[in-house]
């Protein structure tokens, strides 16, 4: 209970002393009565833990009991109840709040997950135990528990609490009813940030890394959001966010590809329509004649399968923005703190991929043993640090699907006509009514393509280039002297496609004349 009053004095009424001070401030910040109520807490405590601490080591029956360690579980006993306890009350969000109330949560949990660091840091000469190894020790048990059970949902297999590498009999964490959807502070967390961020209402602006409202174009939330995730949760909470969006990124591309096998492979007009498309577009060296019509034929006749399809891929996209923020997150804060650890996983990570490239080169060279952890633990470490591209990583195993590249290819060009571009903003949703968000669509695109062999993607590329020279060459030879703003919107989606593949230029070039690439801003 001492501990508990020193908590609450020193989040709620002693003041921090700035580095600089004014002297007629001194008496405001001096705070004579709350300081003494903390001096004799303390004193009690020392009092208290010299009192245990002067008790020998003692066997009740036959089990040996070591008071130092005693007072130590009990004060980790006392941390982890009232953390877990202060987590699961302060992130609890109301959906149905006007302006979202993130941000302000935030900010209070992180005042008191700093009272609380601070207290403990305060505290601990007193009672002569390792203060900041037992924070940092307990709040990231309770924060990976709670990833843990929040993940158990996407689980068929769920990890019980006996076998929890988190969880302790002897120092157990407390678990509390759910509030909603969510298990976890950890879930209602995830599931705020992707509701405030939902693509059918907010714009995403990559070059600002800010979220707009699509209707009142009022900033929503920017990349401070994941700063101040770092202050009131630290990397362990970042670090479970980024793990949670793994799970959902996964149940989304399964949900997606469940549909795609059933409802629209099972869709006789569809395939019907694919296989037309396919024979129009063959060879897809060539140009499509009469482009704008066999395109726009295609599209309406599809039309109604682009619903689903669209929310699929713009949630994947979606939380694939949030995943690559919550790594640049990681990575900056860990140049920061510990700038030695991050040199040295950058550095072990690239020698590492040169030893395994080496050895595909030429297969005597040595490579990790399959009862090798290395790269498995690395890994963990690497994506703890932020120095991962999450845009490359594979997440579910996939078949081969019939007519795969042609349907996404005519899902993009299907959405280009609600897009336009601006020269400020690049391609932005034309109608609030019909959103379409420019970023989650070409990253969730990137994802879902990633998935798949790299055929797939080298014949969607093929399939886009061939829309491009076709409608061009159509307008040419109608002397149109405009860009259509299809074609636009088909040349900015492959010139993001090869910045956030890190591809080389030449990807695109090999579909689309270079002229074309370089030259078709300055024409806008």
């Amino acid at each position: 209970t001492s501990l508990a009053k020193i908590i609450k004095l020193q989040i709620h009424a002693i003041m921090e002393v700035p580095t600089r001070l004014d002297k007629d401030k001194l008496k405001d910040y001096a705070q004579l009565g709350a300081r003494y109520e903390v001096a004799k807490l303390t004193h009690a405590i020392s009092i208290f833990t010299e009192g245990i601490l002067m008790m020998k080591t003692t066997l009740v029956g036959i089990i040996k009991v070591d008071p130092k360690q005693l007072l130590e579980d009990g004060i980790r006993k006392e941390l982890v109840r009232r953390v877990a306890y202060a987590l699961h009350k302060g992130l609890i969000f109301n959906p149905k709040a006007k302006t979202s109330e993130l941000m302000l949560k935030l900010k209070e949990m992180a005042a008191t997950m700093d009272g609380f660091y601070r207290s403990f840091e305060y505290i601990q000469d007193y009672v002569s135990i390792y203060g900041l190894k037992i924070w940092q020790e307990e709040v990231s048990r309770i924060i990976n528990y709670n990833v843990e059970q929040e993940c158990n949902s996407f689980l068929r297999t769920k990890i019980q609490d006996w076998q929890s590498v988190y969880q302790s009999t002897h120092i157990p964490i407390p678990k509390f009813p759910s509030v909603d959807e969510s298990a976890t502070f950890i879930g209602r967390l995830c599931r705020e940030i992707l509701r405030i961020t939902d693509p059918k209402v907010t714009c995403y602006m990559d070059q600002l890394n800010t979220w707009y409202d699509l209707k009142t174009h009022q900033e929503v939330t920017n990349n401070r959001l994941f700063s101040e995730i770092q202050d009131t949760l630290g990397t362990f909470g970042l670090n479970g966010l980024d793990r949670l969006l793994c799970f959902m990124i996964v149940k989304e591309l399964q949900n997606f590809l469940s549909v795609f096998q059933k409802t629209i492979l099972r869709d006789k007009a569809m395939v019907d329509v694919f296989k037309a498309m396919l024979s129009a577009v063959n060879p897809v060296k060539g140009i499509v004649a009469n482009a704008s019509k066999v395109y726009a034929n295609a599209v309406a006749k599809t039309q109604k399968i682009w619903g689903p399809y669209l929310e699929s891929i713009m949630k994947v996209g979606q939380m694939q923005i949030l995943r690559q923020q919550i790594a640049n997150e990681l990575n900056y804060s860990c140049k920061f703190d510990s700038k030695h650890l991050a040199a040295a996983l950058e550095n072990l990570n690239k020698s590492l991929l040169a030893d395994i490239e080496a050895h595909y080169q030429d297969p005597s060279l040595p490579y990790p043993k399959e009862d090798n952890n290395l790269l498995y633990e690395i890994t963990a470490s690497l994506e703890a640090a932020g120095i991962h591209n999450p845009l490359n990583k594979i997440y579910i195993t996939t078949k081969r699907l019939p007519y795969f590249p042609i349907v996404n290819f005519l899902f993009i060009i299907a959405q280009l006509p609600k897009l336009q571009y601006s020269k400020n903003q690049g391609m932005t949703c034309r109608k609030a009514t019909d959103p379409v968000d420019w970023s989650p669509l070409v990253l969730g695109l990137l994802t879902l393509l990633k998935q798949f062999h790299s055929r797939y993607t080298e014949q969607f590329l093929a399939l886009i280039g061939q829309f491009i020279r076709s409608v061009m060459e159509q307008c040419t030879s109608q002397k149109i002297p405009d860009m259509p703003s299809d074609v636009v919107g088909a040349l900015m989606f492959l010139e993001d496609y090869v910045r956030y593949t890190k591809l080389p230029r030449k990807v695109a070039e090999a579909h689309v004349p270079s002229f074309i690439f370089d030259e078709f801003r300055t024409v806008l």
